[in-house]
């Protein structure tokens, strides 16, 4: 299935540097992202780690990912984020009149992400859904998402749990759910229903979103950034440091 040129291997995964029109192209595709937030959760869950590996489509979603293909392997390459996958995909839906179906987050977020949907894609019919807020789903549960999601028959179904909830459950289910595309995407949920302000194309131009996250949501990001900055940092130089042995 992969292409070679679209394709660059970085610190054990295989990251997509292709189009993002094309992302549609491969028949049944799980799509995931990395930064270095889940990296350093990967590196200690093996789990997690192996189902990032798996993904049919894994997106550089992180400054620090692109810094690291620098650094590594002198390779640069773009950061391509789950609010871009996202885009890209509501407009390829939209040109074709397809289904789009949202599993996350609360009804109130859902509702504005429809309403905005229907605003500037008219042409897809927009299905949703909660799921319950607890740390692990019962087999009810499981059953009554597979059973929406396949009813509804979406073209794409965008997942938002947060990480590493939403990959490690697109991976469970993935061979009984009846749709082409599969996007966890986590936060692009309250950008894009504008809960939380997405930092401006200037920041993510300079590779400062990070920073215009951190500053706007400092006490649920610091740890992500203060504290796993240093530790994937040191990641990159041990893999550097390997590479030079």
């Amino acid at each position: 299935m992969k292409v070679d040129t679209s394709y660059f291997t970085c610190m054990g995964y295989s990251l997509y540097t292709g189009d993002l029109k094309s992302l549609d192209s491969y028949g049944q595709t799980v799509i995931n992202t990395i930064n270095q937030y889940s990296f350093c959760i990967a590196e200690r869950d093996p789990e997690f780690k192996k189902t990032l590996v798996q993904s049919d489509i894994l997106l550089p979603d992180g400054i620090g990912i692109v810094m690291a293909s620098n650094i590594i392997n002198r390779k640069k390459i773009r950061k391509i984020s789950g609010a871009d996958a996202h885009e890209s995909l509501l407009q390829k839906t939209n040109e074709k009149g397809g289904k789009c179906f949202y599993l996350g987050a609360s009804d109130a977020t859902l509702k504005k992400i429809e309403q905005r949907c229907n605003q500037d894609y008219p042409n897809i019919t927009v299905g949703t859904y909660s799921p319950p807020f607890k740390k692990e789903f019962s087999k009810e549960d499981n059953e009554k998402m597979v059973k929406l999601i396949n009813t509804f028959r979406p073209d794409v179904l965008f997942v938002g749990m947060t990480a590493p909830k939403q990959e490690m459950w697109v991976q469970g289910h993935k061979d009984i759910l009846q749709t082409n595309i599969i996007c966890s995407i986590g936060a692009v949920f309250d950008f894009y229903a504008h809960i939380v302000n997405r930092p401006s194309k200037i920041w993510r131009d300079l590779g400062l979103e990070w920073l215009g996250r951190l500053i706007k949501e400092p006490r649920r990001m610091w740890k992500r950034y203060l504290y796993f900055g240093p530790i994937f940092i040191y990641f990159i130089y041990l893999e550097k440091y390997k590479k030079q042995l």
